[in-house]
């Protein structure tokens, strides 16, 4: 049988033949014993569980509909999950001031465990009780999660975090832009978790970090490589995959995100039916497993890639794949990358030792169809011919327009599964977010662009920022505050079209980058943002409201009253999808130009 030593090895010690030849059924469960893998040791050397049952759960059930709760958000809600079943290990609760800010610039805990990115919980003030009580912590449909003990309460700046811990400003970059929505408290205390977040879907494949260990102790291979996917995984990937297992001698888990991911990702319902059908019928069912993590992505890059490789340790994984630009969120506002492509591999290697998980670097594959075979790049024969199918040839050449991905580059399972699930862009959804100032001419262009559509025969829904206010957005007045769930709720709205497949214009002044960035998120890839570039002077000379005038009277006065353009800021966009004049241009000659952009596009098809 195995002994587990102080070091995570394993050490044999053979039970008596006489014992095992008097009960085969003791040889039998030997035998299983031999065989039962010595996973690596969770990181921190203990699997955090914070789940109550019986009584304690049924008490801590009770007295929780007389505390004061809070609602967490759906990243909230997937970091306690990973918190509470040892995801996070050795986190026991959302980070407190001394493990945050020691992790911000050091990433390190406050004992000086290396933990790479800051894991918090976020909250209105108003809402909370006195320090040294507790609360409920509750899903958004007011399901009860966890019971806190508010032991401390700290400010933190999101412009801090977001320089220190991401390395930009930029509200490009997703989590950026998401932060700035965030409440201006952090919250922290021992938890006591009484239901983990309920699924529906793919249930036997949403296991804790416990049962994965559990299967790959089963598989008997004492090392295992993790692959972190949040993309539909095409032959280059399973190549890499079954190289990467052969590699360390192990076995494979297949460990995709399915929490949240970056804006635009394929929805993990499609993902994991294609991972499902690769695992099923691709994979070496005796050496590899299919499990899904429920983790909100920083888009972190290289320090992600260090949090995703303590994650997997946590899974029982001593070897982790990190590819060409892990966990990169695209590029900034100025068009160039937030991380290099090799960056996630440097800190990696700087850090395997420490982590106890040591890397798998992806290297680039290339096909060869005179050979069918996959080599690595820099491998390829001299003047060898080599086939390549981009990210973005994937959508625009082939999904985009109803083509089958080929063999060589997809399994005819996953190519099928992502043909019936996007059709041609000629028949998605999409939305056009007209941005400027008051009377750059939004309105004006919106009025044509909708007529030329319905020529198309594309019916078209509009959400003008005027008309919202009286009606969807009825009682909001002008701050900051209020100026952004307006344009929220206008996204909001504006996504649930796109989604279903219509066409929505939305037109309102949406003076601020970051929100911009925000409902550009809610309404997903199909986003087209167009900057009325229109002078503050023309836009003034055009108000028959008066209402540049009456701005101008009232910051004269003294009592400034907000107005945008005025003494209120208009953040123009740095990268918009089109941009156009407002005032040397016609709103026919800008509608044409944003059909013509259509068109190119694939969004509408070419008149003939």
């Amino acid at each position: 049988m195995l002994v587990q030593t102080g070091k995570g090895t394993a050490k044999s010690s053979k039970p008596s033949l006489f014992f095992a030849s008097l009960c085969p059924c003791f040889q039998n469960q030997m035998e299983y014993q031999m065989a039962k893998a010595n996973l690596i040791t969770p990181y921190g050397g203990k699997l955090v569980d914070l789940v109550v049952k019986g009584a304690e759960r049924d008490e801590l059930i009770t007295r929780a509909g007389q505390l004061p709760s809070i609602k967490i958000t759906m990243r909230n809600l997937c970091d306690l999950e990973l918190i509470a079943t040892g995801g996070f290990s050795p986190l026991t609760t959302f980070m407190g001031k001394a493990d945050y800010e020691r992790v911000l610039r050091e990433m390190r805990l406050a004992d000086g465990t290396l933990f790479p990115l800051p894991i918090t919980l976020t909250a209105d003030p108003k809402e909370l009780p006195t320090v040294g009580e507790e609360l409920a912590l509750r899903s958004a449909n007011f399901d009860l999660i966890a019971v806190m003990r508010l032991d401390e309460v700290y400010h933190w700046d999101a412009e801090t975090e977001a320089a220190l811990a991401y390395g930009s400003t930029d509200t490009k970059h997703p989590m950026v832009s998401e932060m700035g929505r965030w409440n201006k408290v952090c919250i922290s205390g021992p938890m006591k978790v009484v239901n983990l977040p309920k699924y529906y879907d793919f249930v036997d494949l949403r296991l804790t970090p416990a049962q994965v260990r559990e299967r790959l102790e089963k598989m008997g291979n004492d090392n295992v490589v993790a692959f972190q996917t949040r993309n539909p995984l095409h032959r280059i990937h399973e190549e890499l995959t079954k190289r990467a297992a052969a590699q360390v001698n192990g076995s494979l888990i297949v460990h995709p995100v399915v929490g949240m991911t970056k804006p635009g990702d394929v929805d993990h319902y499609t993902r994991v039916r294609t991972y499902k059908a690769l695992v099923d019928n691709h994979y070496d069912k005796n050496s590899t497993m299919l499990s899904l993590l429920p983790l909100a992505m920083r888009m972190a890059g290289p320090k992600e890639a260090l949090l995703h490789a303590i994650i997997r340790r946590n899974h029982g994984a001593n070897h982790f794949i990190v590819g060409r630009d892990h966990a990169g969120p695209g590029n900034d506002s100025t068009g160039k990358p937030f991380y290099g492509p090799y960056d996630a591999q440097e800190l990696m290697k700087q850090y395997e030792h420490e982590l106890g998980v040591k890397m798998v670097p992806f290297e680039m594959l290339v096909y060869l169809p005179d050979e069918d075979r996959y080599v690595e790049e820099k491998d390829v024969p001299k003047g060898a011919k080599v086939a390549n199918i981009s990210g973005t040839q994937v959508r625009d050449d082939y999904l985009a327009k109803g083509r089958l991905l080929p063999e060589w580059f997809t399994r005819p399972e996953t190519a099928e599964i992502l043909r019936e699930m996007y059709p041609p862009r000629h028949k998605q959804g999409f939305g056009i977010w007209f941005t400027g100032l008051s009377g750059s001419g939004k309105s004006a262009t919106t009025q044509v662009l909708t007529t030329l559509l319905l020529e198309r025969g594309r019916e078209t829904a509009i959400l003008d920022g005027d008309v919202v206010r009286t009606h969807l957005s009825k009682g909001l007045g002008f701050s900051k505050e209020d100026r952004d769930t307006n344009i929220l709720r206008i996204g909001f709205v504006a996504g649930e079209i796109v989604h279903a497949g219509g066409i929505v214009i939305c037109a309102a002044i949406s003076p601020y980058r970051a929100t911009r960035e925000e409902a550009r998120k809610m309404v997903g890839e199909n986003f087209i943002e167009v900057y009325m570039d229109t002078p503050v002077e023309v836009c003034e000379q055009r108000d028959v409201k008066g209402l540049y005038a009456k701005a101008r009277q009232a910051m004269a006065d003294g009592k400034p009253m907000g107005f945008t353009g005025v003494d209120d800021p208009y953040e123009p966009p740095i990268k918009p999808e089109i941009s156009l004049k407002g005032y040397d241009s016609t709103p026919e000659d800008n509608a044409r130009i944003i059909i013509k952009y259509l068109e190119e596009q694939g969004f509408l098809l070419p008149v003939k």
